[in-house]
């Protein structure tokens, strides 16, 4: 069995609540990928995406170098264990139409999954690429 401490990225890339959204995007840049979390210190608080950023400040007219990423981001964060079970972890991310999960463990942030860390095991690219269709389909 597979789990997504086998698979999750260790070495990941935060933001705090008060960095402005300017550092969020540029973050996204510099790793590519779409969305990062919001940490007080190792403690996930929110996440943040390109979506967020789009919507809720280039759409509205405001300065993406003053507005904080808290006034920006998700704070209902959808997180997993480096114990969950990989095929597990494909599912959250299919119900919660997300791509990528922080991994907590005791209260603090270890890694991150994301979409393509399953998809690059042979077991579990069907599950992946399920749960990336689910992804891409609006909410009922």
């Amino acid at each position: 069995m597979t789990m997504v401490r086998d698979v999750m990225t260790k070495d990941v890339k935060v933001c705090a609540p008060h960095d402005s959204v300017t550092a969020a995007a540029q973050i996204m840049r510099d790793v590519n990928c779409g969305s990062v979390p919001v940490c007080e210190g190792k403690k996930v608080v929110g996440m943040i995406t390109d979506r967020d950023i789009v919507l809720n400040c280039v759409a509205a007219g405001k300065d993406p170098g003053s507005v904080h990423c808290h006034d920006c981001m998700t704070s209902n964060v959808i997180s997993c264990s480096p114990d969950t079970d990989a095929h597990e972890c494909a599912q959250l991310m299919a119900d919660h139409q997300i791509r990528r999960i922080p991994v907590v463990e005791n209260g603090e942030m270890v890694g991150i999954c994301a979409i393509g860390d399953l998809a690059t095991m042979n077991i579990h690219i069907n599950e992946a690429g399920d749960a990336l269709s689910q992804i891409s389909e609006p909410l009922h």
